[in-house]
């Protein structure tokens, strides 16, 4: 049975799925392969903003206390975020600036997390700790214009609803610690962006209860925020861990969990930005680098904007040391790339979420189709539905799927790029020339070439402005379908049928 595409759009697509993505501490921006990386990113999806850990971290240096003439005195020192605010800016990417985590001569603990020991204790001076965010964001607007840091979003802390994040998890000094951070944003200008409480999932009451405490301490808020990940509890192996997986949905249930929270509080309507997702929350568990991965997570890409303004990849790349230095080239690490820039099949799902147009014409279960007002061009998105119990039948199992798309009178050209179990998945490649940890420079010119999208094109006759597109596709596979009218420029006396220098029949 053929799905009839409508003519007309029936609404703008959201494309709150590039407004941001997640990086490793920002720390790792100022090294060479972060930046080719992020580089290669931009150039073939192009994200607005990024969001990492550790700015207020020792390794980027800022409150550095001294004593002169017997007196305490603090110096607040840019140095480092200088150097990673120009390297944003210069790959045409903008900071989603979280505040955290606590330097270690300011802390009231030494409760670390991660292998680089991120402080996750409140200040021992709350005084100080305000000071230091009046200087950060003085020094900021100073530096590149009000203008442009308004358009920087400051998020307070990172799941503090976790003890491993945030000492105790103690939700009242959490609340202690947001309002004295708002109200430092808001004496630089008022027009800063700030928010929180950039809960984990599993704690869905704190976003009540933060609405509740704004609002009775007049804390500003300018958004709110949360994560999402839908794998079950880990299964650890040396240098890795398997997961259970949910259904995807289960991603789109809690980018929807704020909206739903805050309705009849003070901070209804708020934007909400999902500041981290994935499937696994683990960044060593192998989902990230399969095809499955990129099959799953792309109908959450394709209707995540219905439930909210942005929803934020965890992470561009696999330069990420949470759990130490990587292992291997392949180590199911978050990124959409590997730690020498080779393209993981999540990355042509958002690569190929860059080419889709801006006007909605359809969307379903297992496709996405829009239009391009610009030139009319036609874009489908389609993927095999996933079974993220892995008892979907084996690699020959195939899912078919037939559009009727409006794509005007004439002659069209056809484009399909496709990734699958086999096809643009260099994961897949690795595990054929047997996982090797460090692969040599063949080896990895081979990755390069197979992490490619298959490509093949095609050409059709519309009848009564449409093409019938019939999609046959294979076990997790993620393909898209570029359809253009053709400007035909062959000259009348072309005639395939003489390339060898015979006579037409």
């Amino acid at each position: 049975m053929s799905i009839r595409v409508p003519d007309e759009p029936i609404g703008p697509f959201s494309d709150a799925w590039r407004a941001c993505v997640g990086t490793g501490r920002i720390e790792l921006a100022l090294r060479r392969d972060y930046q080719d990386s992020l580089a290669l990113i931009q150039q073939e999806i192009g994200f607005r903003h990024i969001r990492g850990h550790g700015l207020l971290s020792d390794g980027m240096g800022v409150y550095r206390p001294y004593e002169w003439q017997g007196e305490r005195r603090v110096l607040h020192s840019f140095t480092y975020v200088d150097q990673v605010m120009d390297a944003y800016l210069e790959l045409g990417i903008r900071p989603f600036i979280e505040l955290g985590f606590m330097p270690r001569e300011l802390a009231s603990g030494d409760r670390t997390v991660f292998w680089w020991q991120g402080n996750v204790t409140p200040p021992s001076s709350h005084r100080e700790w305000a000071d230091m965010v009046r200087a950060l964001l003085t020094h900021l607007v100073r530096r590149y214009g009000l203008e442009e840091v308004r358009t920087w979003p400051i998020e307070v802390w990172n799941e503090p609803n976790l003890p491993d994040f945030w000492l105790g998890a103690d939700e009242a000094a959490y609340h202690r610690l947001y309002e004295a951070t708002a109200h430092a944003v808001k004496e630089v200008d008022a027009s800063l962006q700030v928010g929180g409480p950039a809960i984990s999932p599993g704690s869905d009451d704190w976003m009540a209860r933060f609405a509740e405490f704004a609002e009775k301490n007049g804390a500003p808020v300018d958004f709110v925020s949360r994560h999402a990940y839908t794998s079950g509890e880990a299964q650890p192996v040396p240098f890795g861990a398997y997961q259970p997986m949910a259904p995807a949905d289960g991603l789109l249930e809690q980018f929807g969990q704020p909206r739903r929270a805050l309705k009849g509080t003070a901070l209804e309507g708020l934007p909400v930005h999902i500041t981290e997702f994935n499937s696994s929350y683990r960044p060593d568990n192998h989902i990230h680098d399969t095809a499955f991965n990129a099959a799953y997570l792309a109908p959450v890409l394709a209707s995540g904007g219905d439930f909210a303004d942005s929803f934020s990849y965890w992470t561009f790349s696999d330069t990420f040391e949470e759990m130490g230095v990587p292992t291997a080239l392949f180590h199911g690490g978050f990124g959409l790339l590997t730690h020498r820039q080779v393209k993981k099949p999540t990355f042509h799902l958002y690569a190929f979420m860059a080419r889709m147009g801006e006007e909605l014409l359809a969307r379903g279960a297992d496709h996405l189709v829009t239009r391009s007002a610009a030139d009319g061009r036609v874009t489908v998105l389609a993927w095999s539905p996933v079974d993220p119990g892995g008892a979907t039948a084996g690699p020959s199992a195939t899912h078919a799927l037939r559009l009727s798309v409006p794509v005007g009178d004439g002659e069209v050209f056809a484009v399909r790029s496709t990734v699958d179990e086999e096809r643009g998945n260099a994961y897949a490649a690795w595990r054929h020339m047997g996982s090797p940890r460090s692969p040599g420079i063949r080896l990895l010119d081979v990755l390069y070439e197979a992490a490619e999208p298959a490509r093949s094109h095609s050409r059709h006759t519309a009848e009564g402005g449409r093409v019938d597109l019939a999609l046959t596709l294979t076990r997790h596979e993620v393909t898209l379908v570029e359809l253009e009218l053709v400007d035909d420029e062959a000259p009348a006396w072309w005639d395939e049928r003489r390339l060898l220098g015979g006579e037409a029949a």
